[in-house]
């Protein structure tokens, strides 16, 4: 079971999900959220990859512009949290994965899984921090994908997932992960957006969810320990 941690930015301090595993760790983690802050969702997923082996941390996010948010699953909170993250941004965002992973060095070699913005956060940090990743339906990777010439290579490796039904994600912005970085994993589910979040029973896809989730363990064995 985890538990809640103060992790040290360069930004301010921020409160982060610590999960260590039984025995030795493969590894570490940071698992980065979605919209909606590192709420009792983003926990479980933390907790399950300490089950598989990884020491993990999941940091709240949010807390650099208003501490302890924690957002439910509707149409207002949507907005609530888009507004968040602009107020945020990917640099501050990515001084908190930075800070995670100098605190998780002590298990061994880290990574990054990221869900939504944070599956594009993961991307990015792949890209600018050199730590390899699994990146969870990033809506806004293609932000970062247009700048790069076809064939450009990552600093480090990052594993991709897709809905084919995400309508916030077209099968053409699904192509160009492909074409942009060629050898990369790409997969795509027969699923819509988010299908991995298990607290969403309208959007779970529990099939999609397993085979991504064991094809993330494999590329996080090789790629981690």
């Amino acid at each position: 079971m985890g538990e809640w941690t103060t992790l040290e930015t360069a930004r301010g301090p921020v409160a982060a999900w610590q999960v260590k595993p039984a025995g030795t760790p493969r590894g570490g983690l940071v698992i980065i959220q979605e919209i909606f802050g590192a709420n009792a969702h983003i926990r479980s997923v933390a907790e399950r990859y300490a089950e598989a082996g990884y020491a993990t941390l999941a940091p709240a996010f949010f807390d650099l512009v208003e501490p302890g948010v924690e957002l439910p699953y509707d149409p207002s909170a949507h907005n609530r949290g888009r507004e968040l993250i602009g107020k945020l941004g990917f640099d501050a965002a990515l001084d908190v994965v930075s800070a995670a992973a100098g605190a998780l060095v002590w298990a061994g070699k880290v990574g990054t899984v990221g869900y939504c913005w944070g599956g594009t956060v993961a991307f990015l940090s792949a890209l600018r921090l050199g730590l390899p990743g699994v990146s969870y339906y990033g809506s806004r990777n293609r932000l970062f994908l247009e700048e790069m010439a076809s064939g450009s290579t990552l600093a480090a490796p990052v594993m991709f997932h897709f809905g084919e039904q995400d309508a916030s994600i077209p099968a053409e912005a699904v192509q160009l992960h492909r074409d942009r970085l060629p050898g990369l994993p790409v997969f795509a589910y027969p699923a819509g957006h988010a299908f991995n979040r298990d607290a969403s029973p309208d959007i779970y896809d529990a099939e999609s969810a397993e085979l991504a989730l064991s094809r993330s363990l494999a590329f996080l064995a090789e790629q981690i320990g």
